[in-house]
This record gives structure tokens, C-alpha cells and sequence, in this order.
């Protein structure tokens, strides 16, 4: 699988970028709000990639955070998400304030995203609480694991 690419832009329009990494041009998918942080095509970039597979295709999402990307893959679990409209969400803004409207229960995030309207909003919220919930109890779980190793070893 394809998890990250460093190379240069060679081609730049509103939805994707052709990235030439040694020779080779990959078509990398990426939001809008992405598009309009990265440089111009002749320009290095580096990218965290989701890699999408298809019966007729192979399309690459690309993220300038792994956060995003993370939040993405979280994404693509919902039911009724596809992979540009998940995109989309991932890049409404940073991720904390996006996880934070969703735990408030507020659908008006996801207004200006296209194919989604409050149904959608309300089962995206559904599904997601939940498992950001989880997410964050596992994160606090591991980040106290290295403060008890270091009480055991006197430090």
C-alpha cells in the first residue's frame, strides 16, 4: 500500500496533483482547502496517501498531516461516506475543532460539504461520537503507560 510520497508537483488543478516521485507521476486526490496550502506545480511536496481500491481503479487521497489521514480512515468507515466527501470533512478545519463539533453534536459543520445534508450530518455524528470517544480513552490509556514504567524504574 502506498502511505506516503515525496516528490515534485508537476500538474496542479482544483481536484488533484500529478506528483513525480523518481520518474513516476501519481495522480494524488486532495481537498480544497489542501490545494490552496501547497505550492505550484515545479515545487516539492510531501504527502501522507490513503489508497483507495476499486474494481476499476486506484485512486490516492492525499494529506498534509497524519492526523488528517487518520481522520480520514475514520471516516471511510461510515456507512453511506464515500472517499470525497470524507476527504472533504477531514479538511474542514483543524481536527480537534472538527471532533469537538461532533461530540457537541452540531450538524451544521457539514453543511457545505456536497451529498451531505442533515440525515447524512446526523448519522455521520451517529456513527463517529462513538468511536472518537474510544479513540481518545485508548490515547490517554497509552500516554499513562510511560509515567507508571517511569515510577517503577525510581525515575
Amino acid at each position: 500500500m502506498i502511505s506516503y510520497l515525496c516528490g515534485k508537483i508537476i500538474f496542479k488543478n482544483e481536484k488533484f496533483i500529478i506528483l513525480d516521485v523518481n520518474g513516476v507521476g501519481y495522480k494524488v486526490f486532495l481537498s480544497q482547502k489542501t490545494l490552496s496550502k501547497i505550492p505550484q506545480a515545479g515545487e516539492g511536496l510531501k504527502v501522507f496517501c490513503f489508497l483507495n481500491v476499486r474494481e476499476n481503479a486506484l485512486d490516492l487521497y492525499g494529506f498534509l498531516e497524519v492526523g488528517e489521514l487518520e481522520f480520514f480512515e475514520l471516516l471511510d468507515t461510515v456507512p453511506g461516506i464515500g472517499p470525497k466527501a470524507a476527504l472533504e470533512i477531514s479538511s474542514l478545519g483543524p481536527l480537534e475543532k472538527i471532533k469537538k463539533e461532533i461530540l457537541a453534536h452540531n450538524e451544521k459543520i457539514f453543511e457545505n460539504i456536497p451529498g451531505i445534508g442533515k440525515k447524512k450530518a446526523q448519522s455521520i455524528i451517529l456513527e463517529l461520537s462513538g468511536k472518537i470517544r474510544e479513540i481518545a480513552k485508548e490515547k490517554v490509556k497509552k500516554e499513562e503507560i510511560p509515567d507508571e514504567a517511569l515510577k517503577f524504574l525510581g525515575k
